[in-house]
């Protein structure tokens, strides 16, 4: 095994493989940073390309996108309100309050530094349970797909600020908007008004885009001066700080990186439901929870720290079962096997240096893009400080053009723009979004797995598959967190009182 890992290492390093790298990196970076964009159209616009490479350089290229590009979506995540994948929708909600607060820079350093280290997180465990990952694999069923989105709709209530009932309103629109299109079971249609563009029901990413992109540019249209009413620091020192605040809050990372690679694992879940969940958990195991959602840096390390590990996760299912772990995984599936690649049991013997290498590129392409946005965050902090009658009209066109090419539907215009206007409606009447979404995200992974689940396995299936009961357990304790530590608080708060 050392010597099979000393000569991927090698064969890795050997010019012109370090080129592929950089030129997946840099595409997939680039096309992270454009909303509606990402590292599935990326793959997709290389793959014809790729056909004329040599098995090595094409993995080694399209490894290098799938590395690069959530690290890209969380730039504008970050600077605009605008996630620049779905991926990154989590980071909104910290990411942009702090740079209004002028902590831009704060907020990227933390941001690269996350998404590196969760990346390498998720790499060493893909390493170390490739031997054996379809043990792990095979033990989620439907039972414990309903757990999974049951733990990310705990959020709502862990997330949750102001009026409760506002966030339960909020979180019923987005079933609702989940139910839109053919229902899983019966395939009877469902909300579609006799539309054909709802037949697949409501799209996620032109749906996020216009929560958070076209309502902010509708905001912004309404304001006068910049985002950041602070003043910008445009040094290193900021950038610095949200790297040193990683290793402060290594708890955070660590707890993060691990369900995020979690999540990677389980087929078909993705990257967007671990950005929740981690968010989640952040904010349930923190001391003080305050400043969530108003500029809190943990709430920036949590969901980086996931998105970027699940790439390590999403890659087991993938490579030993032919099972896409995510959207990205599905398109380097096709690829692999284009190039004569057959992922299964046996892919580790069959070709042990070119999935090292697989990995050496994951991780390289993390370093290669967490490093450039460090260096680059003070100057894109000064976006910040731009007028915003400038940088308004901007965001509007760019989300609209990237809506428009997740898949070149009119509709997908419509449904942005529709989208924008309810959550500019929602923010002028103090309705949080975040409950909307993570029930658009996990509404439809709910409901199909539910029926499955009744009709196979009855009710006892959620509580008689140990993983499944342990994931329930979980939730609870999620959910009872802050009534135990209230319940700690209360004796030494009446020995005081006494």
């Amino acid at each position: 095994m050392w010597e099979q890992a000393l000569m991927a290492l090698q064969s890795f390093i050997t010019w012109p493989s370090p080129l592929y790298l950089l030129l997946g990196a840099t595409l997939g970076f680039v096309f992270g940073v454009i909303p509606g964009l990402g590292g599935t159209q990326a793959l997709a616009l290389l793959l014809p390309l790729t056909l004329t490479m040599s098995q090595e350089h094409a993995i080694i290229t399209l490894i290098g996108v799938v590395g690069a590009s959530t690290f890209g979506g969380s730039i504008t995540a970050i600077l605009l309100n605008t996630p620049g994948t779905s991926q990154n929708a989590a980071t909104v909600f910290d990411g942009y309050p702090l740079a209004k607060q002028g902590k831009a820079g704060v907020a990227l350093g933390a941001a690269a530094t996350a998404s590196l280290m969760g990346a390498v997180v998720g790499v060493i465990i893909l390493t170390l349970i490739l031997p054996f990952g379809r043990y792990i694999v095979l033990a989620f069923s439907y039972p414990e797909y309903v757990m999974i989105a049951l733990m990310g709709l705990s959020v709502i209530a862990v997330v949750s600020q102001g009026s409760m009932w506002k966030a339960l309103i909020a979180a019923g629109l987005g079933f609702i908007f989940a139910a839109v299109g053919n229902d899983p079971i019966t395939g009877e249609l469902r909300f579609t008004f006799g539309i054909d563009y709802l037949y697949d029901g409501i799209k996620m990413v032109p749906a996020l885009i216009g929560l958070f992109a076209i309502s902010e540019a509708f905001k912004l249209m309404l304001e006068k001066g910049t985002i950041s009413k602070e003043k910008v620091p445009l040094g290193i020192t900021g950038v610095w700080e949200g790297v040193g605040s990683v290793f402060k809050n290594f708890g955070v990372f660590f707890r993060s990186s691990i369900i995020g690679t979690i999540i990677g694992i389980i087929p078909g879940v993705g990257g967007t439901v671990a950005n929740f969940i981690a968010y989640g958990q952040t904010v349930q195991t923190s001391k003080n929870k305050e400043m969530f959602g108003k500029g809190d840096i943990r709430g920036v390390i949590g969901p980086e720290s996931a998105n970027n590990a699940k790439d390590g996760g999403a890659l087991v299912p993938t490579l030993i079962f032919g099972i896409p772990g995510s959207a990205e995984t599905a398109v380097l599936l096709g690829a692999l096997i284009l190039h004569g690649i057959q992922p299964g049991p046996r892919i580790m013997l069959d070709h042990p240096t070119l999935i090292l290498e697989l990995i050496y590129a994951l991780l390289a392409a993390n370093i290669v893009v967490s490093t450039l946005g460090i260096f680059l965050a003070p100057q894109l902090t000064k976006l910040t400080k731009l007028p915003v009658m400038l940088i308004a009209p901007n965001i509007l066109v760019v989300s609209l053009l990237g809506a428009y090419m997740t898949q070149f539907e009119h509709g997908d215009v419509v449904v942005a723009l529709l989208f924008g206007l309810l959550g500019y409606i929602m923010y002028r009447f103090g309705f949080s979004r975040i409950p909307l979404v993570i029930a658009l995200v996990l509404g439809g992974l709910l409901e199909s797995n539910y029926h499955q689940t009744i009709k196979l396995f009855g009710v006892e299936g959620f509580f008689n598959r140990p993983l499944s009961l342990a994931l329930f357990l979980v939730t609870i304790l999620m959910l009872s967190f802050p009534l135990i530590k209230k319940f700690k608080k209360s004796p030494k708060d009446s020995g005081v009182g006494m």
